[in-house]
């Protein structure tokens, strides 16, 4: 007797996130450690772009200026890596704060997401760009930069490149960002469940467990 295994409920999953943020690549990757383990739902993430740093032009700025503007200087900025980096560590991050020489505006990287999003999954190259800016300490502001890890992951390299010289998306990066505030969200990661139920920061699985809960109970 055959016996029909109901369908495993979709879930739709917003992620509001800035690819230059360490505390995002924290949080999606504890993110991605719930949903491997829940074999009961079909997740659907949603990349939604943030800018943390808008005023930041193409081609970045020095590191140094950067840390003296946002943190006062290198020590301040040293601990709060050195905290980041230790809850990394646990997530099977590698953090190499040391290796960021600029800091990039993350613009052409939400592009890039969003062009690749339409071609296929690109949850393997939202980690892909972290892992590169992060652990790296390559320069994700870069349009060849940002080619080659869309060809890394299966995307045509050559035509990443094409896109990312004109202004495609750049108009939808911006208006994502402002739905992003009016929302009330002012700081990332942020993680949206089924439209409606809410929790910002990078959560303990056991927080993002409950979330899911919650929203599979409505």
């Amino acid at each position: 007797m055959n016996v029909l295994v109901p369908p495993r409920p979709r879930l739709s999953i917003e992620v509001v996130f800035d690819l230059v943020c360490p505390w995002c690549y924290l949080g999606i990757r504890r993110l991605m450690r719930v949903l491997a383990g829940r074999h009961d739902i079909q997740p659907d993430l949603q990349w939604r772009p943030f800018l943390l740093n808008p005023e930041i032009a193409p081609g970045g700025i020095p590191r140094q200026d950067w840390l003296t503007r946002k943190f006062g200087g290198e020590d301040r900025a040293r601990r709060l890596h050195g905290t980041i980096a230790d809850l990394g560590r646990a997530e099977g991050i590698h953090f190499r704060f040391d290796m960021v020489r600029r800091i990039p505006a993350s613009l052409d990287a939400h592009r890039l997401l969003r062009w690749a999003a339409r071609q296929d999954n690109v949850d393997l190259l939202v980690e892909r760009i972290f892992s590169a800016y992060f652990c790296e300490g390559l320069d994700i502001g870069s349009h060849a930069t940002l080619a080659a890890l869309a060809g890394e992951q299966g995307f045509d390299a050559a035509a990443a490149l094409r896109f990312l010289a004109g202004p495609g998306e750049m108009e939808w990066v911006h208006l994502e960002n402002l739905r992003a505030h009016r929302l009330g969200i002012n700081g990332v990661p942020c993680f949206l469940v089924e439209g409606e139920h809410a929790i910002a920061g990078a959560q303990e699985p056991e927080v993002l467990e409950r979330l899911i809960e919650v929203a599979l109970a409505f």
